[in-house]
Order: structure tokens, then sequence, then C-alpha cells
């Protein structure tokens, strides 16, 4: 049972407190990483680079994470949690990025609802509604809106798109709350990483060799 809660969980074999150089060796490591996953997505949506704003640059970073701590000694439970935080920051991080950057460079104009799709039951995400519209100028967008789309939106009535002016990030409704909340939910994400990092490398703090698959110590060589 001990050698199997030492693979689960890490050895964390030392009294009181952490060594400090182990527990600035876990934050650097989930800082790096974190940085690294949130750096490339925005980096990417904001430059229009497809491998980069798609979030498989992040997925990568995260990967890395993982074989690091596994190379570390440190519990398969933590490895896996921690990895699953990296998965989620890195495909969470493009769209917030999305927003952001129309946040910053964007541009909001007015469009007028020519179609109302979706809902509850229609087998679309959440039970969204999806509204096709047109510019004032009767031009369609090539994608469909559903920030202020509702069930009570007819045809003919207006809403407010917000679109990238070079293009590179897909137009979508204004909906302040959503954004906010994914900004949120990435800062959440962020810190959650870091912190599971540092818990995972202390917790791989060893005193010896590790145990043989019998769970016993090889012993040293003698004199």
């Amino acid at each position: 049972m001990s050698h199997l809660r030492t693979a689960v969980w890490g050895p964390a074999e030392f009294v009181g407190l952490p060594p400090w150089w182990l527990l600035a060796e876990g934050l650097f490591a989930g800082l790096l990483a974190s940085g690294a996953i949130v750096g490339v997505g925005t980096w990417g949506v904001w430059t229009g680079r497809p491998a980069l704003a798609s979030g498989e640059a992040g997925l990568v970073a995260a990967a890395a994470l993982g074989v690091y701590l596994l190379v570390t000694g440190a519990g398969r439970a933590l490895v896996g949690i921690v990895t699953v935080l990296g998965v989620c920051l890195a495909l969470l991080t493009p769209q917030a990025a999305a927003g952001l950057v129309l946040e910053q460079r964007g541009r909001v104009r007015p469009v007028v609802v020519t179609s109302v799709e979706g809902g509850p039951g229609a087998g679309t995400r959440d039970g969204r509604y999806l509204c096709s519209v047109t510019s004032s100028e009767g031009v369609p967008l090539s994608t469909r809106i559903w920030r202020g789309c509702g069930g009570s939106t007819r045809p003919g009535d207006g809403l407010m798109v917000a679109y990238d002016p070079e293009g590179k990030v897909v137009p979508r409704g204004v909906d302040l709350e959503t954004e906010r909340g994914r900004l949120a939910g990435v800062a959440a994400l962020a810190c959650a990483l870091v912190v599971g990092c540092a818990v995972a490398v202390v917790r791989s703090f060893r005193l010896g060799p590790a145990p043989t698959a019998t769970g016993i110590r090889p012993r040293p060589p003698a004199d």
C-alpha cells in the first residue's frame, strides 16, 4: 500500500516544510508552462497563425509539462491532474484571446437578422440560438451569431457585431459577460496549473534511490 500510495501521489520524503528550492522549482515550472500555453495561444490569435490559434502549440506545452513531471518522479495522479489542467487551458485560451483581440482592435457595427435557428432540442451546443445576419449594405456574414441571439429574436431585428478589421478573428456578437467569464476562466486555470505543478514537484522529493517494483529500495554498493 505504501508503494502504491507513493506511485499515485508521490513519495514526499521530507519532514516539516518542503525544501525551498524544490518549491521554487515547482513554481517556476508551472509559471513557465502556463505562460507558454497562454502566450502562444494569444499570439496565434493576434497574428492569425492557425497552428497557434487552434491551441495545438499549447497542447504540446501541456504534454511537455506532463513528461517533465514524470521524469522528476511525481505521483501519477498529480501528473494527470496537471496535464488535464494544461489541456483545458490550451483549449480555452484561443477563445478568450479572440475576445481580447476584438476588444483591443475590433470594430462594432450593426447587422440585420435574416433567420434564426437552433434553440433547446435542436442539437446546437448548449441549446444556443444561431442567427444568420447581413450587414447594413445587405452583404451576408459567413458565420452565424449566437451572442445576443435568443428565443425572442426575429428576422429583421438588429444586432451589434464585433469584427476584426484585419480579418484574423471571426466576427461575433457583443457580449461582455461571456468574454469576461472566459478571461476569468483562463486566469483560474493558469493559477490552478501553477499550484498543481508546485505540489507535484514538491511531492516528488526522495531521500534516496527509488524503490524497485517489489517496493524494496536497492542497497548501496559495499565499500
